[in-house]
């Protein structure tokens, strides 16, 4: 067993298996995975139901996890607390408001800013047209499963093509060739462009900072209300927006 002060290759810490354990149940939960079990998790990171239910009750007395009916954990108020606080140190958060605001205001639909998650975006941000007739709404907090169009712009541009690689291994094979297509289409294009077939239309598209991607902005109305093609007046001001963000954050100028 490895100490926990070992050191790795090149002099680096080793990794702490307690600690790498915890962040592998942790990164379980997403949109489709609100609540876990022991056996379920067990079952996913490959360890023993014993050792796995240890852990889960562990991380629940650490605030964590928080024990839900018939043996399932959920996200602890200390995860929720840390979440929201890393959240709140992005600057993008503080640059971003206004420009929302103003796209909102000038496409009559909803704007949303996402970040990166453990395993796909969160929402971060939520400005509606408040002189809109119809509003489509979206709880910040939400995690976007990887078919969003947000999800489509941070797994195009994501400075780590590994792991866009893992996330997007985890499909079945034949979707896989499919959202690959997909994603040669945005980076192509430099946007994203989604009808979710529940009568939403989604255009998404990246801000960059100094380092690679940020963030994602998102419009969303009706399918009635807002087009999907390449010259749309919605299209237009999404993607000038993201670019004067792109530029406040210290990103590449086309």
């Amino acid at each position: 067993m490895s100490r926990p002060d070992a050191e790795g290759p090149g002099g680096q810490p080793a990794d702490i298996q307690a600690v790498a354990r915890a962040a592998q149940i942790l990164a379980l939960f997403g949109p489709g995975t609100p609540e876990i079990t022991a056996a379920g998790a067990a079952s996913a990171i490959g360890l023993n139901r014993t050792t796995t239910y240890r852990y889960c009750t562990s991380l629940a007395s650490a605030g964590l996890l928080e024990r839900r009916g018939e043996g399932s954990f959920a996200p602890g108020p200390l995860a929720l607390q840390l979440g929201v606080f890393a959240l709140s140190r992005r600057e993008i958060l503080d640059l971003a408001p206004p420009y929302m605001s103003e796209l909102a205001a000038g496409t009559h639909s909803t704007a949303v800013l996402s970040l990166w998650g453990s395993s796909g975006p969160v929402v971060s941000r939520v400005e509606e047209d408040a002189a809109g007739t119809v509003s489509v709404r979206v709880k910040v907090g939400t995690q976007l499963d990887l078919s969003s169009g947000q999800a489509a712009v941070f797994l195009a541009f994501h400075r780590d093509q590994l792991l866009a690689d893992r996330l997007i291994a985890t499909w079945p094979s034949d979707a896989q060739a499919r959202l690959r297509e997909r994603l040669e289409g945005v980076q192509a294009g430099g946007y994203a462009a989604v009808d979710n077939g529940r009568g939403i239309a989604i255009l998404a598209a990246p801000i960059f900072d100094e380092t690679g991607l940020c963030a994602s902005m998102a419009l969303l109305n009706t399918v009635q209300a807002m087009s999907l093609e390449p010259e749309s007046p919605q299209l237009r001001l999404l993607l000038s927006t993201a670019r004067q963000l792109t530029a406040k954050m210290g990103g590449p100028s086309e």
